[in-house]
């Protein structure tokens, strides 16, 4: 009998070694080893929504198109329209199946007219850039992974431009929502600065080259920065109840190759008037034969207890009718809220539903998304 083959080793990033001095709590994240809190969920989770917090994301992935038909390709595979894209700008978008089905959901950024980067999820990548050479060849353009090029961090918070600032010539004030440009941080040239962001809050990624000297020192730089305003260093447990509160998909949760844009509820962001597209005919042809039959809902617990991602979803009578995507005491808020897919029939706002707690039914009942939504 032939032994089994080793368990792959986990990744890090390059600020691996300052996640252990700050004992972070470390668990396997799409093959990263990763931070999931500091000095506790709830404390950071607050820091983000009252003054700011720092988060290593140079997990996710970074993938390049350049050449003449690069707009072409991003085209064909996206569901956004980034031909309405202007240099220096980003947008949400998604890689859509035939069937309209979500691969991934990515931010794409215009570089110049002929460059754009696409930024994936971390446990997708390798997935989505095999899929995006495959679907690349009949273009004139090329496509490139750089992940391992680059360390990507996030200041997330209302006092994120405050402290930024403090760090880089550059006038962050004037880089628009969901818009990027180029700087020197921290004595770092060339550095992408973006405004965009997964917490529901004001804040910026800058992306840096993957050396670790450099992201150590940035890293550090940006916290020095930050302790006269209350930055914490924040794990991916408060970045999945920030974007919880906020409403915001994650992929394998909320959207994956078994939910379509309609249900998912992002169809603003999926463009069916421009041309071809993968995923387009299917879509046209679900809005056609009435829209989807579920629907992506917030809901609120109304007696103490939590709905867990997996969790059955009843309606009045106790029958199960859809299953929660992702749940959780809300820090913010106070409140324990979840997303969960439901009949179109029962998504309406105001509808009471249970969610079943170990095996008992807790009443629970539909409010409008997002949860949460800073004020500007």
């Amino acid at each position: 009998m032939s032994a089994s083959a080793p368990a792959a080793a986990l990744r890090k990033t390059p600020l691996y070694a300052l996640h252990r001095a700050l004992r972070a709590k470390m668990v396997d994240f799409g093959g990263w080893e990763m931070p999931v809190e500091y000095s506790g969920l709830i404390a950071e989770h607050m820091a983000v929504r009252t003054s700011a917090g720092l988060f290593d994301v140079s997990h996710m992935g970074e993938i390049q198109l350049r050449g003449p038909e690069a707009l072409d390709a991003v085209q064909h595979f996206c569901m956004n329209d980034a031909s309405k894209l202007a240099e220096g700008q980003a947008q949400y978008s998604a890689l859509l199946t035939e069937q309209g089905t979500f691969l991934d959901d990515i931010l794409v950024h215009k570089l110049s007219p002929n460059d754009y980067l696409l930024v994936v999820n971390a446990g997708t990548c390798a997935k989505d850039f095999a899929w995006m050479r495959q679907q690349s060849q009949r273009f004139h353009c090329h496509v490139s992974d750089y992940s391992a090029y680059y360390s990507q961090l996030a200041i997330q918070g209302p006092q994120a431009l405050a402290i930024l600032q403090t760090l880089t010539p550059v006038d962050l004030a004037a880089i628009k929502n969901y818009w990027f440009t180029w700087g020197t941080v921290c004595g770092v040239a060339n550095v992408l600065i973006a405004r965009t962001g997964y917490t529901g809050e004001d804040g910026f990624e800058i992306y840096v080259p993957a050396d670790e000297a450099i992201s150590q020192r940035i890293w550090s730089e940006v916290r020095e920065a930050g302790n006269a305003f209350g930055l914490l260093p924040c794990g991916l447990g408060a970045r999945n109840t920030l974007r919880l509160e906020a409403a915001m998909p994650l992929y394998g949760h909320e959207i994956d190759e078994h939910t379509n844009v309609f249900e998912a509820g992002l169809e603003r962001f999926c463009k069916l008037d421009k041309p071809e597209f993968l995923g387009k005919q299917a879509l046209i042809a679900a809005r056609d034969a009435g829209g989807p039959r579920r629907k992506l809902v917030g809901l609120e617990m109304m007696e103490r207890g939590i709905g867990r991602d997996g969790y059955r979803v009843l309606d009045a009578t106790g029958q199960p009718i859809g299953l929660v995507t992702s749940g959780s005491p809300a820090p913010f808020l106070q409140k324990n809220i979840a997303l969960a897919y439901v009949p179109v029939e029962q998504s309406a706002v105001g509808t009471h539903l249970a969610v079943e707690v170990r095996q008992q039914p807790v009443a629970a009942q539909v409010v409008p998304l997002p949860f949460y939504r800073r004020k500007k």
